[in-house]
């Protein structure tokens, strides 16, 4: 037995029209809202293990995170990225991720002393607003029947 045929039984119809009965605005608030949880879920895994500063031996600090943890994260945010705006919907992965972004980031960082850490939650919320934004216009047009010009033109008669 599926779960779609229990779900089905369970709700008294077909498990389809459960997806049927949302509207379209509904499918969109709980995509995007999936999405922020995925990507601080990607925070988290990524990014929110490494709290610890480097010492270097000439006495200046890097740190916490490492190049490579960063490229990480953003290789897995591609997926669901991709996933969201070839679906015609550019604006569920532009506000989830950068939501979801600027939510770990300040989570993460709001116990920074310096009072400095609304500065980067600051830089995560434009860059990953202008990113997300910039990538879903680019699948967007290019997933459209005949590449990004739209359908193809046709030449003589």
């Amino acid at each position: 037995m599926s779960i779609r045929t229990v779900v089905a039984r369970t709700a008294g119809g077909d498990a389809g029209d459960m997806h049927k009965n949302l509207s379209a605005p509904a499918r969109q608030v709980i995509a995007t809202l999936a999405l922020a949880a995925l990507t601080a879920g990607a925070w988290a895994a990524w990014l929110g293990w490494d709290q610890r500063r480097d010492v270097h031996p000439d006495g200046s600090t890097t740190g916490p995170y490492e190049a490579w943890q960063v490229v990480g994260l953003v290789l897995t945010l591609l997926a669901p990225l991709y996933w969201a705006a070839t679906r015609r919907h550019p604006a569920v992965p532009v506000v989830g991720i950068t939501a979801g972004l600027t939510a770990a980031a300040f989570y993460d960082w709001s116990d920074d002393a310096s009072g400095l850490f609304m500065v980067g939650v600051t830089m995560i919320l434009a860059g990953s607003l202008a990113v997300t934004s910039a990538l879903s216009a680019v699948l967007v047009s290019a997933k459209r029947p005949g590449g990004p010009q739209g359908p193809a033109l046709q030449w003589g008669g």
